[in-house]
């Protein structure tokens, strides 16, 4: 019986093979093992060996010509054979295919049809669906289910607790009744507004109103098809790596021969191939029995152990971790992305002398009710100099600038998912205490993941502290709609001149990155000179 030879996957990103060459002609007879096509691939051109036996029917492409992966390039079988019809099978099966499609589009329109009219409120229920917990919130993940389906729900109950791109919030109910749907687990994600529950009156059933939106599964199953086709496809791009072996030596061997006698040890010298001019393939190899050794052939094995000790072979493993991208990480990304490519950054760099900042420091602690940080000091400093500098103290809004007369400050706060940035409102009104106090309690919520939308949202400017992690300086991409944002570095031991003699002293770097859209060069660097002054004398944050 006829059979079919496909286009094959000879490296893991090829999608189209070239022949490069013919070595068979139509009417020619094949073994198993016998070289049939050179085929260039994406990354070179390979030795394609029949793994059947036949007599070679039809070639498809000519050489030269490109062919996708798995698209039929031979026909093998009995001379004379009718094979028509394999190359017809195709195009019949694609058809039958649409019209199979076709069938089942129709008959779940026809079914869908008379559900048209079902509505909640027809059915006496209420939907629940994935409410909208920020402003930057696109889908939320169930992190748990506080009831199951058939529990009695109050309209004040919490039904589910749902990771957002900032934290993790409560889903109210509001409704009395029966939990009589779930529509994902724990851990799965819904879009805003996607329908997550319904409650309604015990019995009730709900499955009409839900197969009014059949795209969601129609959707699923090819997506799943495809994870599956892609789990069968990998043994095969694993294989055929393991044949893309470079045939540097004289002796004329199949690829996969090579490998096999490699792996065995075997010399491929000793072996008598089978195939046309003597060409060994994988049947030679597997059925090779080695003859007894002379002694001169015996010091082959030593010369190459000598050459590898001289040069010795590392073979390691690939291995990689892959993690789910969270919410925060989402948004992250898409914020601090569109804030790079939209907004034009500049950056301008300061050094701080800290000698006297850090006798203050030490003063302060020894009467505050709470320890004040360096970072605190700079959040200080920071809204006073804005008050002088409120060009700083604004945000690009399209066709308008927003100059903000109050000061609230975003402290950016690492944590395990990535980065929140709370605010201490009027931060210049407000003593060092009482900001340290602020920062800490936002800290532990961060950390908790307990921060509400009301605590992250109405930043007018953020700082960025890394000088904790002994960074001298870096710079920060700036949290929008800010124009503009303080990195903060380590305070560093260095030399530095005062009153012409070289003596130790503390500095420490604030890089302040600029939306070029509202805050010019000069207006920047004359907000760091006020900073600078206000850092190297913090008396007067006092004042």
């Amino acid at each position: 019986m006829a059979e079919v030879v496909r286009m094959p996957k000879m490296s893991d990103t090829m999608t189209e093979g070239v022949i490069a060459k013919w070595h068979k002609q139509v009417g020619d007879k094949v073994n198993s093992g016998d070289l049939v096509a050179e085929i260039e691939t994406d990354k070179a051109t390979m030795d394609f060996e029949s793994y059947q036996e036949g007599t070679l029917l039809y070639i498809g492409p000519k050489e030269g010509e490109a062919v996708a992966i798995d698209a039929v390039i031979a026909i093998l079988g009995e001379p004379g054979e009718d094979f028509q019809a394999l190359l017809s099978d195709a195009p019949q099966t694609e058809e039958v295919t649409e019209k199979k499609e076709v069938e089942t589009s129709n008959s779940s329109e026809t079914e869908a049809a008379p559900q048209s009219n079902v509505t909640p409120e027809s059915l006496g229920v209420t939907v629940i669906t994935m409410p909208l917990l920020s402003d930057t919130m696109t889908e939320g993940v169930i992190a748990q289910w506080n009831f199951k389906v058939g529990d009695t729900i109050k309209s004040d109950d919490s039904i589910a607790d749902v990771e957002t791109d900032k934290a993790t919030m409560e889903v109210t109910a509001y409704a009395d009744g029966t939990l009589l749907y779930v529509g994902l687990e724990a851990g799965e994600a819904a879009k805003v507004n996607d329908i997550i529950a319904i409650v309604g009156p015990a019995g009730t059933d709900v499955t009409p109103l839900l197969n009014q939106k059949p795209a969601s599964a129609s959707q699923a199953a090819p997506a799943e098809v495809k994870k599956e086709e892609s789990k069968e496809e990998a043994p095969v791009t694993t294989e055929n790596k393991s044949t893309d072996v470079a045939d540097d030596s004289r002796v004329k061997a199949s690829p996969l021969a090579r490998k096999i006698a490699k792996d065995k040890g075997i010399n491929l010298s000793e072996i008598k191939g089978s195939a046309d001019g003597g060409r060994i393939v994988k049947k030679d190899v597997e059925s090779y029995v080695p003859a007894a050794k002379s002694a001169p052939a015996a010091s082959a094995p030593v010369a190459t152990e000598t050459k590898a000790i001289t040069l010795p072979t590392f073979v390691g493993e690939e291995r990689y971790t892959e993690v789910a991208v969270s919410q925060m990480r989402k948004t992250i990304a898409r914020r601090l992305g569109e804030s790079l490519f939209t907004a034009p950054h500049f950056y301008l760099t300061v050094s701080i002398d800290m000698e006297n900042a850090m006798i203050a420091r030490t003063q302060i602690n020894e009467v505050a009710p709470v320890k004040v940080s360096f970072n605190d000091i700079v959040v200080k400093a920071v809204a006073v100099a804005l008050k002088k500098h409120p060009a700083v103290n604004s945000s690009w809004k399209g066709d308008k600038i927003r100059f903000n007369e109050h000061t609230n400050i975003g402290v950016a706060m690492a944590v395990e998912d990535g980065l929140l940035v709370p605010v201490v409102r009027f931060a210049d009104g407000k003593s060092l205490s009482h900001i340290s106090a602020e920062v800490k309690d936002f800290a532990q919520k961060a950390k908790t993941k307990k921060l509400t939308p009301a605590d992250w949202e109405g930043s007018t400017f953020t700082v960025s502290n890394l000088g904790m992690f002994g960074i001298d300086e870096f710079t920060s991409i700036i949290n929008s709609p800010d124009g503009a944002i303080l990195s903060v570095g380590a305070i560093q031991q260095v030399p530095v001149v005062k009153k012409g003699a070289v003596v130790p002293g503390n500095v420490m770097k604030l890089t302040l990155g600029c939306d070029h859209r509202v805050v010019d060069g000069a207006t920047g660097a004359q907000f760091l000179q006020t900073l600078k002054a206000l850092l190297e004398n913090p008396v007067r944050l006092l004042a």
